[in-house]
């Protein structure tokens, strides 16, 4: 009889559980869907949460709990009302809370999958399509205050979430390795080569009149395009064409398997992408700068040759191998290459930029040679002949200087290097008009 009594009091009490979090369920339903809740919601949703989490035992109410858990950040900034500011979604939204809401919603995603049961699913796409750009402003942000592994996981977090926009694990990656941590990167980017992804394609931008600054909607045409048309958020659409990436994933992967001591691999990785890919100009450039690295000059040399070859026109393929030609030291193939690049586009700033970097590093050699000149006649007279040869190489670097500063006004390393040069050339006026700007 008692044993009756102690299975009848047990099967009342998960009665009573069940019921309980049902109701939790409800309350959490009723205020999510409101269109604008209030601060108060926001606390009863915190404590029914916190109430339902010892409760739900049954699969599916676990998965409802975790899909109401995630979308808590989304309560909040809402209750703030139309207005809400980036500072208060700021206060909501970090980069572990968007991990928490990728995990949360896709557990949510996958389990009614698996049920064939949608009563989240639709909501879950239209809110990620909806902040998507929000998210991705807040990877930017963090890129800028040098959180990069906050914000490669923020993108991989996203990317997850919606894995037809592989951009957002590419430039995962990217974060990765600026954060050092290679292991991801080269989880990522081998993603991104099994994938077989490119890059290529057009990315659609716009003036955000609140921010006053221009935003990425990535591939998003339709989004961008009603923010400007519709919404009226948005002003100055513009388009940009971007192209492959394809050479600078290989390279990433090769470079983390030479990091890793894993030379033949990393060898192996590019040839496989140089058979799979035999146009891929930027593969060969890839192949050129890992033997490079490995300091095996004369493959270099074979493969620079061989990609400027396929391509003698284009200024991006010409500058890059002046820039490999100059961290090899090879100096007069690297200005060789910076001046084919201005023949071909005369307003290429990096080359006007580079090409003038590559003349001053002979003026550090004579900087070096006058520091230990004495007072004798003879060492007197060699002065006046670096004195000529450091100004007549000013002369030459002040025309590419100049126009880099005018291409490029706000580019701080760039004014500098001119006001250096108009210092030495005694070129007063121009030289105090500058550092008035500056």
């Amino acid at each position: 009889m008692k044993i009756k009594h102690i299975v009848l009091a047990s099967t009342i009490l998960v009665s009573v559980s069940a019921f309980a979090q049902k109701d939790e369920l409800k309350t959490l339903k009723k205020i999510y869907t409101k269109e604008a809740p209030k601060p108060g919601d926001v606390i009863e949703y915190k404590s029914t949460l916190a109430r339902l989490e010892g409760l739900a035992t049954e699969e599916g109410d676990k998965v409802s709990a975790g899909f109401y858990k995630a979308m808590l950040p989304l309560v909040e900034i809402m209750s703030f009302g139309p207005t809400v500011t980036e500072a208060q979604k700021a206060q909501v939204v970090s980069a572990k809370t968007v991990v928490d809401i990728e995990k949360g919603l896709n557990g949510t995603l996958e389990y009614e999958k698996k049920t064939g049961k949608k009563v989240y699913t639709d909501d879950i796409l239209k809110k990620v399509e909806l902040y998507k750009s929000d998210i991705i402003n807040l990877a930017i942000a963090l890129g800028q205050q040098q959180k990069f592994q906050e914000a490669s996981d923020v993108l991989y977090s996203l990317y997850l979430l919606d894995k037809k926009d592989a951009d957002k694990l590419f430039f995962a990656a990217s974060y990765a390795v600026s954060a050092a941590n290679y292991d991801k990167a080269f989880q990522y980017y081998s993603e991104l080569k099994a994938l077989n992804y490119t890059g290529e394609g057009t990315l659609y931008f716009a003036f955000n009149n609140t921010l006053k600054q221009e935003e990425n909607f990535g591939t998003n045409k339709s989004l961008r395009d009603i923010s400007v048309n519709t919404t009226k958020t948005h002003s100055k659409p513009r388009d940009e064409k971007t192209e492959s990436k394809r050479g600078e994933i290989f390279k990433n992967i090769a470079l983390i398997l030479v990091q890793k001591g894993k030379v033949e691999e990393a060898k192996a990785a590019v040839q496989e992408a140089r058979q799979a890919n035999p146009e891929d100009t930027s593969l060969i450039l890839t192949e050129a700068d890992l033997y490079l690295k490995m300091n095996d000059f004369e493959t270099y040399s074979k493969l620079a040759n061989e990609a400027l070859s396929k391509n003698p026109n284009n200024v991006d393929l010409v500058f890059n191998l002046g820039v490999i030609s100059a961290n090899a030291n090879k100096l007069d193939e690297a200005e060789k290459h910076y001046k084919r690049a201005l023949e071909i586009n005369p307003n290429y700033f990096n080359a006007h930029l580079n090409l003038a970097e590559l003349k001053l590093r002979a003026d550090e050699k004579w900087v070096t040679e006058l520091n230990k000149l004495g007072t004798s006649e003879k060492d007197n007279k060699r002065y006046e002949v670096i004195k000529k040869l450091r100004e007549d190489n000013f002369k030459l670097i002040l025309p590419h200087l100049e126009k880099a500063v005018e291409l490029e006004p706000t580019n701080e390393p760039a004014k500098k290097t001119l006001l250096s040069v108009y210092n030495a050339l005694e070129m007063t006026d121009k030289y105090k008009a500058l550092k008035a700007k500056m």
